[in-house]
């Protein structure tokens, strides 16, 4: 599929850029998208939760009523699950919520969260630009120019660039990674996928490999 390319002025430059049917045109497979998110949000959670059990409780062990004639049931410690104060049954325990999951699966994921947002004309190509120093004020320039300055945007940058990264950095509906940073989670979750002309080679590398 050909896409023009348009300079950070949301003018066009005559020029387009051929992208892969491969990469940008497959029909998407949404169990891949799904589980390739899933993993991305189970890898951000801490799993540091702890609930104390009945053996982790600070309380006495002592019989705290006779076993019989109380016409209630029978009582041990007071750290017991039945009683407030007492210990959790089957409570929280740090654990890690990450799983494996297959370099073919991430590709297909990435290809079809690519695939999507070509599908929805989300997908801009944009030439490559900088900024002489970080000024958050110039991106915010380019947003206005290319109509997202309320919308979510990813930025996807074919190398780092530290000013326009910097100058992204303040604003919390935009983003900018490079193309090995990408994500199927980061792709989804912008409204508008922006892509340097710069970071077409890799993007389409490391998705045929």
């Amino acid at each position: 599929m050909e896409v023009k390319v348009i300079d950070i002025n949301g003018k066009d430059t005559g020029r387009k850029v051929q992208l892969s049917d491969s990469v940008f045109g497959i029909e998407p497979n949404n169990h891949a998208v799904y589980l390739d998110v899933k993993q991305y949000l189970a890898n951000q959670r801490q799993g540091t939760h702890k609930a104390k059990e009945r053996a982790e409780v600070a309380g006495s062990t002592r019989k705290i009523k006779k076993q019989k004639g109380t016409g209630t049931a029978r009582a041990g410690s007071k750290k017991s699950p039945l009683f407030k104060g007492g210990g959790t049954v089957f409570g929280p325990r740090p654990r890690s919520y990450s799983f494996k999951l297959n370099k073919t699966v991430k590709r297909l994921a990435r290809k079809s969260a690519f695939s999507i947002k070509a599908k929805e004309s989300n997908l801009v190509v944009v030439e490559d630009f900088n900024f002489e120093t970080p000024n958050t004020k110039n991106f915010i320039n380019v947003l206005k120019a290319l109509g997202l300055e309320n919308k979510k945007s990813l930025f996807v940058l074919g190398e780092s660039n530290k000013n326009v990264y910097l100058s992204s950095r303040n604003l919390k509906a935009s983003s900018v990674v490079t193309n090995s940073e990408l994500s199927t989670y980061e792709i989804l979750n912008a409204n508008n996928l922006v892509l340097l002309e710069g970071s077409l080679e890799g993007i389409e590398e490391n998705l045929s490999k």
